[in-house]
């Protein structure tokens, strides 16, 4: 037990920059799902025209 929060206590900071860039990073992926799904309807609604 002491080893595991003397890893933490090591890398905590390392951990925490991970966590706070990874949530950050969810939101513009899903911006940019949003934007290719929005960009595939495009392109098929101009296929269908053309």
């Amino acid at each position: 037990m002491e080893d595991l929060l003397a890893g933490i206590a090591q890398n905590g900071f390392s951990i925490a920059v991970a966590a706070y860039l990874l949530i950050r990073m969810e939101s513009r992926l899903e911006g940019l799902s949003q934007a290719i799904q929005e960009l595939k309807l495009a392109i098929v609604e101009e296929g269908r025209r053309g």
